[in-house]
């Protein structure tokens, strides 16, 4: 017997240097991350994220590169995290997935990692998106 498991992407979308950090409602207050969603029947995990920001935000991404994985519990996930670089900047929200979504600058992440940045808190510490973001700023991703 094999568990049924839903894979699911979680896209750190960069522009030079800044990053998309995006929140849903379902967040706790200020909480913001890289976007994410599901991968569907027979959809590449680089198709995946090119889609789901594109749903989500309206960007367009390119150069995706996978950077780890990162089974999660609910529901039953497997979280693949990966990189794309934006095409286009501008941002249109699609409010059934997103509250709010923003660029942000590499000197922002400072604060934001300093917990001193006046709207935005960081990912969740042991979560990958935590791990991809803290990479970025590191500079240390491949």
């Amino acid at each position: 017997i094999y568990p049924s498991i839903a894979p699911c992407v979680l896209a750190m979308v960069t522009n030079g240097n800044e990053i998309l950090l995006a929140r849903n409602n379902m967040f706790p207050e200020g909480l913001f991350s890289v976007l994410a969603g599901f991968v569907e029947v027979s959809e590449p995990a680089e198709e995946t994220v090119q889609r789901e920001v594109l749903e989500e935000v309206g960007v367009n991404v390119k150069n995706i590169k996978y950077h780890g994985s990162q089974p999660w519990p609910f529901p039953a996930s497997l979280m693949f995290g990966c990189e794309g670089k934006a095409l286009t900047t501008d941002i249109n929200i699609d409010p059934n997935e997103l509250e709010d979504a923003q660029w942000v600058s590499r000197e922002e992440m400072l604060d934001v990692f300093e917990g001193v940045h006046p709207k935005i808190k960081p990912a969740r510490t042991g979560a990958i998106a935590h791990f991809l973001l803290e990479n970025w700023m590191a500079d240390t991703l491949n």
